[in-house]
């Protein structure tokens, strides 16, 4: 194949929308994995659990890049509106990771 097909089928990279994907994943796999919302609040943010005193961070790092470019934490934000959208309600069906096999 001609390498300009290729060129031509590329998409446009999109920084929010993959965000977004990203934390959809994120939330689909803790849920798959049994957690709790409180579990991954913990995962994403121990100091959000545990208080500001709490020694241990988890993805520190992170956390101060996005608060210095977005003002806020955004995925701990985008993962965890996606755990909501994700909760059962009475129409629909419940799920389980091991129910796959």
């Amino acid at each position: 194949m001609d390498s300009a097909f290729f060129v031509e089928q590329r998409f446009a990279w999109d920084e929010d929308r993959r965000a977004l994907l990203c934390a959809d994943l994120d939330a689909f796999y803790a849920r798959a994995y049994g957690l709790t919302r409180d579990e991954l609040r913990y995962i994403l943010d121990s100091a959000d659990v545990k208080g500001a005193d709490y020694p241990s961070k988890t993805f520190r790092v992170l956390k101060e890049k996005e608060i210095r470019n977005y003002g806020e934490y955004r995925t701990r934000r985008l993962v965890l509106e996606a755990w909501d959208r994700m909760e059962p309600t009475a129409n629909s069906p419940r799920w389980r990771c091991d129910d796959a096999r």
